[in-house]
């Protein structure tokens, strides 16, 4: 699946300052144990974003593989709703936009998913309640996602006379055309169940066990090799979207940086001495 190319990255160290300065407004963050959390943080308002939380949150992605000490993204909300979709403010002043204006917004929003989705680093979504519209795009561009069983999804574009078409390639990605078919088409209302069923969500468990279950996913994920993990999502990302015989170069290529590299040696030396990897030790960030 081929992504646009950005001009925009941001700085992750003036970001995370601009958080201890309380500067983003629809947002919150908090670095710890390895894990950078990323909160919606319009509770009031169901989360619902508009163009100035969609460029916060590009802000936050696009400087993350800047960041040596974050080895998962977490996205999680505050209140009782994950995402309401568009906010009906903006959806107000959308309705008197040209063209060109709303061509412009919409882009800035693709270029938000798809630094999400693209990002070298594991991301999960963390889903506690109601996720509608645009709020299954930030869902299914993250590599996984863990829903309490109060959860529930709709992608209700259909209904205003619109599609969900910015977010659509990363729901094909996780559900296939047949399942969102239906779901586009009828715009009806899933249970976290549902949403397991077809692929959107990776695991549902009840409100009080939701955190314990993404604290085993990060535990697991820690113990992989950080550029390890970038190559396998660039193999997700090139393999299923190229032709066979170019693939070939490109995957023998891959390996062998990887068995070359400071992280292969390291873990295939802790492989055959018995040992656990020190990934602390592969101190460059450069992804294959």
């Amino acid at each position: 699946m081929p992504s646009p190319t950005f001009s925009d990255r941001f700085d992750y160290s003036d970001s995370m300052e601009r958080a201890r300065m309380n500067e983003y407004k629809y947002i919150e963050l908090e670095e710890k144990d390895q894990v950078l959390w990323l909160w919606l943080n319009r509770p009031d308002l169901r989360n619902a974003f508009n163009d100035a939380m969609i460029t916060e949150i590009h802000e936050i992605v696009s400087g993350i593989g800047q960041a040596t000490t974050v080895r998962v993204l977490v996205l999680a909300a505050r209140g009782n709703a994950f995402c309401a979709g568009a906010d009906l403010a903006w959806m107000k002043k959308v309705i008197d936009y040209d063209y060109a204006h709303n061509y412009k917004e919409s882009m800035a929003l693709a270029e938000m998913l798809w630094t999400l989705h693209d990002l070298d680093v594991p991301t999960l979504a963390l889903i506690h309640g109601p996720a509608v519209g645009g709020g299954l795009g930030l869902i299914a561009a993250c590599d996984f996602a863990l829903a309490s069983e109060t959860a529930w999804f709709k992608l209700s574009e259909v209904k205003l006379g619109l599609a969900p078409a910015v977010i659509s390639p990363f729901l094909i990605e996780k559900m296939g055309d047949r399942t969102c078919r239906e779901l586009f088409l009828t715009g009806r209302k899933i249970s976290a169940n549902q949403a397991h069923t077809f692929g959107l969500v990776n695991e549902v468990v009840p409100p009080d066990r939701l955190e314990n279950t993404l604290g085993s996913y990060i535990a697991e994920l820690k113990t992989s090799a950080p550029n390890a993990i970038a190559a396998c999502k660039k193999l997700l990302k090139q393999v299923p979207h190229s032709d066979l015989s170019r693939i070939k170069d490109f995957t023998a290529q891959m390996i062998a940086q990887l068995r070359s590299g400071r992280e292969g040696q390291e873990g295939m030396k802790a492989f055959l001495e018995k040992r656990e990897p020190n990934w602390d030790l592969s101190t460059d960030k450069s992804r294959t």
